[in-house]
Order: structure tokens, then sequence, then C-alpha cells
């Protein structure tokens, strides 16, 4: 979903047209240049979707799962990092172990901005043992991909310095984002103004959920699905289950976003955001069904935007 330009975008297009066209006065003070005005931009559903099928192909070679300690989360990784180092980022791979295999954090910096104030945008990239986990959770693994290259792609230079990060055995117990909080010093923790958590972001029977933990945060994220028209709920069902509430424990402002898991939708939800009451929002949680056949367009579209327009808003 695409934003409307600003008047103050609109007013500058317009000097600028008129300079063109006319020319400067002789002997006039110079106009100053227009002022560039930089909008969250749309995040292509189709490029989201297109790394949720590489994650798939990648869980289908490696036994059809992409799990902590196995050959297909290495695997995930290994994309991921590629696409990141071709954007230009700096990348980082964090080794740990849990559970008696060794285990992987993906950190990537974009070069720039005040690394005193730095954004984070995070996922789990590792899935169950059970299915290849596409809904859970690469749908907020590719969107964050998407719009880290997104930020390298239109040369995004924000005042803040922005932060990416795909995380390790989560499923195991949110180990690798843990971990990292972890193995940061206090003076790097309080560096981080705004964590921001996106796990199962399109669930096939989605709701519209906001995590309720920072304020701005929050309510960045509310503005958005506003200005859809889209209304929100709370989100409870995953409340301290994934990697934000190492951050949040630590004394970083977390948020995030969410469609919901194994929870049944109730006939008022299904009023406000369509599809079936009765139903989970995801009937195939941690099945071996959740390939890229249990992925709902319309909410990883939503998510994925609303993602881009938080860490343009909070970054800016």
């Amino acid at each position: 979903m695409k934003l409307s330009v600003s008047g103050r975008a609109t007013a500058a297009a317009a000097v600028a047209a008129t300079l063109l066209a006319t020319g400067s006065t002789a002997g006039a003070a110079p106009v100053p240049e227009p002022v560039a005005i930089t909008a969250a931009p749309d995040i292509p559903v189709a490029e989201v979707k297109a790394h949720l099928t590489q994650l798939q192909s990648i869980a289908t070679a490696n036994g059809g799962n992409r799990a902590h300690g196995r050959t297909g989360y290495k695997a995930s990784l290994d994309y991921v990092k590629a696409k990141l180092d071709a954007a230009g980022f700096t990348t980082t791979v964090q080794q740990f172990t849990a559970s008696g295999r060794v285990g992987y954090n993906l950190i990537a910096d974009w070069p720039g901005g005040d690394t005193n104030q730095v954004v984070m945008a995070g996922s789990h990239l590792d899935s169950v043992s059970s299915g290849a986990g596409i809904n859970d959770n690469g749908t907020g693994s590719a969107a964050v991909l998407e719009a880290a290259l997104t930020v390298a792609r239109t040369n995004y230079q924000p005042t803040k310095h922005l932060r990416f990060a795909w995380w390790g055995a989560e499923e195991l117990g949110l180990v690798g984002s843990r971990y990292y909080v972890n193995s940061l010093s206090a003076a790097n923790r309080a560096r981080i103004s705004g964590y921001l958590n996106f796990d199962m972001i399109g669930s096939p029977n989605p709701g519209y959920f906001v995590y309720d933990d920072d304020p701005a945060i929050e309510k960045t994220f509310k503005d958005y699905f506003t200005g859809l028209g889209v209304p929100t709920e709370i989100e409870t069902e995953g409340d301290g289950r994934s990697d934000h509430a190492p951050f949040k424990s630590a004394g970083v402002p977390v948020g995030g976003l969410f469609t919901g898991a194994s929870r049944t939708k109730t006939a008022a939800q299904a009023a406000k955001w369509g599809g079936t009451s009765g139903q989970a929002f995801d009937r195939c949680y941690h099945s071996s069904c959740d390939t890229t056949a249990n992925v709902n367009d319309t909410a990883l579209n939503r998510n994925a935007d609303a993602l881009a327009y938080a860490v343009w808003t909070l970054s800016a």
C-alpha cells in the first residue's frame, strides 16, 4: 500500500518545476533547493513471496525443515546473508550452542546514521523440525529482508542507525536473541532506541495484532493501520514468547506485529477482519502444512508495508 505524497513534498515539487520552467529572476536572492521528503516505500509483496519460495525450496532440499542445528537453517541464513552482502550491508554471523547443536544469528548493519541511536528490526529464521516454517517465521524473515533490501535500493540515509537481525533457535526458547542481548555491553544495549519484532505476519486466517509494549512504537504501527482503515487489537497470544522478550527484559523499547497462531478467531474478529470464525488464525501452526500455501497475501502485504513505515518513521 503506497502512502500519499505529503503536502510539503507536493509544494517542493511545484517550486522545482517553476524554477525549471522560468529560471531565477536576475538579481533576486537565490531560491533554496527543495527539501527532499522521504516517505516510507511500498514493499512489493511479490518480492517478499519470492523469498518465501526460496525458503520453501531450502526446506524441501534439507529434510523438510529449517530447524536449529539442521542444514536447512544454515542454508536459510546463507541465503539471507548473500542478499544483504550484495546490497552493501555489513553483516555479522554470531555463533552459539543450544541443545548440543551450533546455532547462528545474522546481524546486518546499514552504514551511516547515529550509532548512539539504533533502530533494529528482527525476526526468527528457524522453523520447528516438523515443517518448513513458512508462516512461522518465513513471513517475518522475508519481510524484514525485503525491507532491508529496500533501504539499500533507495539508498535511504536516516538520522538513526539501522540494524536488521535474523535469530536462531527461537523455537527452542528465544535462545539466539537472548544470546545476542546478553552479549551486548550495558552501553550498547542503551544505544538501541527501539527493537521491532515480526513473527508470523501472514497467517492464513489473519488477525491484525500490535504489541502494546513501548507506547511510541505501538502508536506508529496503529497509525499505519488506521490509515488503511484496518482495525487492530492488542497482541496477547505471543506476549513474551518471541524475540522481543529478551530486549524488553534488558530495558530496550520494543514493539511488533503478529497475525495469530493457534488461537481461534472469534465471530467479532471475523466480522471486522474477514476470514472464518471458529477456526485458528493458523491451522498449520508448527505443522508440516506450514508451506507457501499457508500464507494470506493481503495480511503479508499490509504487515510488510507497516514494517517499512515503522522503520522509516522511527529512524528518520
